[in-house]
């Protein structure tokens, strides 16, 4: 079975992207949750994620990071990562 992580420190952000994605689960598509760099790479060594949706700024270890571990020092080459730099800069004018 596929596996996508979203990874995000906002509640909101991750039930957001959840509920955006959930119609591939009905195709077998397995969505798991993060919430910060450290839980995501223990379940990225563990599921093998084919895609991984990760904020860039979280506690405990930043998406840049995680990012660089997960193609740097563990190579692996079939996790594809889809980086969300999301901060929020207020109301248009």
């Amino acid at each position: 079975m596929p596996n996508i992580l979203i990874v995000d420190d906002e509640l909101h952000i991750r039930l957001l992207l959840e509920q955006t994605l959930e119609e591939i689960e009905e195709k077998g598509v397995r969505l798991i949750t993060a919430g910060n760099g450290e839980d995501a790479l223990e379940i990225i060594k563990k599921e093998s994620p084919q895609l991984v949706f990760l904020d860039v700024m979280m506690p405990k270890m930043n998406g840049f990071d995680l990012c660089r571990v997960v193609k740097n020092d563990l190579k692996m080459e079939n996790v594809y990562i889809v980086m969300l730099p999301s901060l929020s800069v207020g109301t248009p004018k």
